[in-house]
């Protein structure tokens, strides 16, 4: 790989996908996963109500539910295989649970696969969406000092029907409110990667859950039934929970 793709010049880098985390999350301090409309975005509701969450790979059931019972944690299901009451990556599903688990293997094919395959990394691994934005920022300034610290955001995007990558707005949203709020403090040099990202989020500043409903993903999850998953998204800075995988685990930082 050249150097030129892991943005290595800069403190604060951007990229996409699974290929792209292992451009600019290699070797790095910390690494931010972003999946607005999906991942992350479950993650912190299930952390704000004191589910730790075990990241999974996507499309491999059988050795999930035996991950999970190794666990003691539920499994979540998809959105479109959820019966009435059961978890799944819908945040909606895990607000709205009678019992939260303690536990929750939340396997999705994008922000979880990525969290979980950066396992094998000793960084610091940290979860973001537009919910918990400004708090993953104010966590990494007050932890970490910018003139020795390298940062990746990776956008996870969705997935085209051929399985390959659909680069995904929102997620670019997502990541660039994190860095807006870190570059507000002046932390760190910026890529132009990441730059373009910070100035994706601040051209939807303001009016997030307009953004959303209209994106593409968006719509996609409105006319499949899930316009609540969408509205729960575009809580801007609505927790100040900053999930952190230690050992496996999602839990707050």
């Amino acid at each position: 790989m050249m150097s030129a793709h892991r943005q290595a010049a800069a403190r604060v880098r951007f990229d996409w996908g699974l290929p792209g985390a292992a451009a600019v999350a290699r070797d790095v301090d910390v690494a931010v996963i972003v999946d607005v409309l999906s991942f992350t975005t479950t993650l912190t509701v299930a952390l704000d109500a004191d589910v730790t969450v075990l990241p999974y790979r996507w499309g491999d059931r059988e050795s999930a539910e035996q991950y999970a019972r190794q666990h003691h944690a539920v499994l979540a299901v998809s959105r479109s295989q959820a019966a009435v009451g059961q978890l799944s990556l819908s945040p909606w599903s895990v607000r709205h649970a009678a019992e939260p688990p303690a536990r929750l293997v939340l396997p999705s094919p994008n922000g979880s696969t990525i969290a979980y395959e950066l396992a094998a990394s000793a960084t610091t691994c940290l979860g973001a969406c537009l919910r918990n934005a400004s708090a993953v920022a104010a966590w990494i300034i007050s932890q970490y000092d910018p003139r020795q610290t390298t940062v990746a955001l990776i956008a996870a995007g969705e997935r085209w029907d051929d399985g390959s990558l659909r680069p995904a707005v929102e997620d670019m949203w997502g990541a660039g409110a994190v860095i807006a709020g870190m570059q507000e403090a002046h932390w760190g040099e910026v890529s132009p990667e990441a730059d373009a990202a910070r100035a994706a989020y601040e051209a939807t500043a303001g009016h997030e859950h307009d953004a959303l409903r209209n994106c593409a993903s968006g719509q996609e999850l409105i006319r499949a039934g899930f316009a609540t998953d969408v509205a729960i998204a575009a809580e801007t800075d609505h927790s100040s929970t900053v999930p952190r995988r230690v050992d496996g685990y999602f839990r707050p930082g």
